[in-house]
């Protein structure tokens, strides 16, 4: 929701010290957030929570800063941005089960499966969309991102929270996980509802 002002702000901040890393791969950059990110879901299962909170944030700082290198030093590239959403998304899987796995019950993989089904509907709602946008040749001056991503009540910056809330807050998985599923399927709402409203199915092609 807050995404687009946001990167501004942070590219701002980050500017300084991408413009010094001329020589560093926007690529490496993005390995090297998996990693952190890796390591923050081994912490949550290990339930060492304020390490794994701590390694949430450096792996956000990285995911911020690889884009950013890649900008300010002309090294865009299509593949870099695929790399970048992909190991975004391990880590957004992998966090949350690291958390279950580290304090089992019913419960808590009930809640998961939850979560992580919210997840799947919301990739296939954003990203279908996006590919239509980018056929329809929607992409502005102002996009900062390699596709353009529909915006929604949920976005990065609104789970940098949800998921710094769950590594702090460990106990009460359960209500979280649902409130945050709970406000994902919102968002695919209203990215239907925006659908609906902006797009004309002139020829109606349904996939099977």
């Amino acid at each position: 929701m807050f995404d687009t002002s946001l990167r501004r702000f942070k590219d701002h901040v980050g500017a300084p010290l991408a413009r010094r890393m001329n020589r560093v791969s926007p690529i490496f950059i993005s390995m090297l957030a998996l990693v952190v990110g890796l390591h923050s879901a081994y912490s949550a299962y290990k339930q060492q929570y304020i390490l794994a909170f701590a390694l949430w944030i450096f792996n956000r700082i990285l995911d911020g800063l690889d884009g950013l290198i890649a900008r300010l030093h002309q090294r865009q590239s299509d593949f870099g941005g695929y790399v970048d959403i992909l190991t975004d998304f391990v880590i957004y899987a992998t966090l949350p089960i690291g958390l279950v796995i580290g304090s089992p019950s019913n419960e808590h993989y009930l809640a998961l499966s939850i979560l992580l089904a919210s997840f799947y509907v919301n990739t296939a709602s954003w990203m279908y969309l996006a590919a239509i946008l980018e056929k329809r040749a929607l992409h502005t001056s102002d996009t900062q991102t390699t596709i353009v991503m529909p915006a929604g009540i949920i976005g990065g910056f609104e789970t940098i929270i949800a998921y710094g809330i769950f590594l702090l807050f460990p106990a009460y998985i359960t209500i979280l996980f649902s409130i945050f599923a709970a406000l994902i399927f919102i968002t695919i709402t209203q990215r239907l509802i925006w659908a609906k409203q902006n797009l004309t199915f002139g020829t109606e092609t349904h996939d099977t």
